[in-house]
């Protein structure tokens, strides 16, 4: 039977947003309403005529609540096959009535487990009679409508006066149930496994995410389909959450990139105004100033070429004169804590420009997990949330102050650049990045090249890497890549060292001056 009169509705909610007028349109239509505790009460308070579960059951409430629907006459009404004649003669023997539309949504527990509830409450918040009916109604859909969200009541409602849910809808609504229960039951495993048992990888990983809006335009290609899903966890924060206060909407690659810029820049959220470039999720730019128009000009001049089309982040409110910086060329993306007027309104002019406000900054050392589809399966592994600790001078030669401070900025940029990467930095700005390449001397070579590009096009008398500090996201196997700083004008090194080539390295840096520091960490970018 494709439609169903709704003739009795069983109505239990935790969030009981819309329940009311509901209720009240449902009664209108002559549909009996069956209710338990709170959710009574505040029908009754509306005026409304309501029966208790336990007049159906014979069975009160008891257990402080946590036993009321858990009953053959309720799950009965929900399950029961309307035209088997057996399932039939049950429910006549049993005086079991059907149930024809079930509201119900869930103990809070996600919001429980975010505001730092102790364990007790956390466990009291685990729904179990709610998600048995969800999914009772939910099998019976040939039969039974089953609302988990106040966004379908209305729908809903204008059938029910149309004379009955359609078995579409009641289809619908059984996909979303399950989704439902499944993501309310991933929360539980999450927070059993990770926060009160502190797995860091349990046997089963129970991942739940929720697809925000519609379907992205495509994916990294046009042929590819692709999608943005994002935690229901409500203390999620990253560019997913972000507001997009204008331009168009946002591509995949849009959502990666600036998803790489946010997490650089969120290097440096307690540092100086910073500004970060990024192409195709590597960064072409990357500077700290006194002011967020100095740092961007800085990371700008890097690489002018590849900054086109690119995404930028900063760590500060954006004012009207940086905004205009920004403006100069076309840029996809901007992303920032905010924005004042004055650089709403320049942003204003560049219609296709997307300005993604973040209220604030990701902590870049935030616990959590990195997920990567492989053919066949997932890798999982910890964040990256490594920095570093004390540094070992390994060379004859100490570094002196600025040259340390190049070291650590080269250091912070090169953990966000695709692996063989090679970062050279002066004065709290990248000079050359080289990015992505096969072998540790060849991005060596790059970012040498690009540095005296930039300077060619800038005018400058020389490149920036002539007194330089260069980082290397993992160790030289070979001294030949360090030959190729040195030859572009570097005068110290970072690196994590390792090598069973370190002493030829060492030998290398010392006889060519330089100061060179270990940091006993990699930072390979795949």
């Amino acid at each position: 039977m494709s439609q169903i009169p709704v003739r009795r509705a069983l109505l239990s909610v935790s969030d009981k947003t819309g329940v009311v007028d509901l209720a009240r349109a449902l009664a209108e239509a002559g549909v009996e309403l069956v209710s338990t505790g709170g959710t009574a009460k505040a029908l009754r308070d509306a005026g409304l005529q309501v029966k208790d579960v336990s007049d159906l059951t014979g069975f009160p409430e008891m257990m402080d609540g946590r036993v009321k629907t858990l009953h053959p006459t309720v799950h009965g009404g929900l399950l029961a096959v309307r035209d088997d004649p057996a399932h039939a003669a049950a429910m006549e023997a049993h005086g079991i009535g059907a149930i024809d539309l079930v509201v119900v949504n869930l103990y809070p527990f996600e919001a429980t487990v975010a505001r730092g509830a102790g364990r007790d409450e956390v466990v009291e918040n685990i729904d179990i009679g709610g998600p048995s009916m969800v999914r009772s109604a939910a099998k019976n859909h040939a039969y039974v409508a089953c609302l988990t969200d106040p966004a379908d009541y209305a729908g809903v409602i204008d059938e029910v006066r149309g004379g009955g849910t359609t078995i579409e809808t009641r289809a619908r609504l059984a996909a979303k149930a399950f989704a439902a229960t499944a993501a309310y039951d991933s929360a539980i495993a999450q927070w059993f496994a990770f926060a009160d048992q502190g797995e860091r990888f349990p046997q089963t990983l129970p991942l739940a995410f929720v697809r925000h809006a519609d379907e992205l335009r495509y994916g990294e290609n046009p042929h590819q389909a692709a999608a943005l899903y994002l935690p229901r966890q409500p203390f999620a924060h990253g560019v997913g959450q972000a507001d997009l206060i204008q331009g168009k909407a946002l591509s995949y690659n849009n959502l990666n990139d600036a998803d790489a810029a946010m997490e650089l820049v969120a290097e440096f959220r307690d540092g100086p105004p910073t500004v970060v470039i990024v192409k195709h999720a590597n960064p072409c730019g990357v500077a700290s100033g006194d002011t967020l128009v100095k740092a961007y000009r800085a990371a700008f001049a890097c690489d002018s070429v590849s900054a086109f089309g690119g995404i930028v982040a900063v760590n500060r409110p954006l004012d009207g004169e940086t905004a205009e910086a920004i403006a100069g060329i076309f840029t996809e993306v901007v992303v920032a804590p905010g924005a004042d007027d004055d650089a709403r309104a320049v942003f204003a002019r560049k219609k296709n420009l997307r300005l993604l406000l973040t209220g604030e900054l990701p902590d870049p050392v935030r616990p959590g997990l990195a997920v990567k589809s492989i053919a066949g399966g997932l890798l999982v592994q910890s964040r990256d949330g490594g920095r570093l600790g004390d540094l070992t001078v390994v060379t004859k030669r100490q570094p002196t102050s600025q040259e340390l401070a190049d070291c650590r900025f080269a250091w912070v940029v090169a953990k966000h650049v695709k692996s063989n990467a090679i970062v050279y930095a002066k004065d709290g700005s990248t000079a050359g990045i080289g990015a992505g390449q096969m072998n540790r001397l060849e991005s060596a070579r790059i970012a040498a090249w690009k540095a005296k590009d930039a300077a060619d096009k800038a005018g400058w008398e020389s490149p920036r890497t002539i007194g330089s500090a260069v980082a290397s996201d993992a160790f030289f196997p070979f001294a030949d890549g360090l030959m190729a700083a040195v030859e572009a004008g570097a005068t110290a090194v970072i690196q994590p060292g390792g090598s069973i080539r370190d002493d030829e390295v060492i030998a290398a840096a010392d006889e060519a001056g330089l100061a060179m520091v270990f940091t006993g960490m990699r930072h390979f970018r795949h």
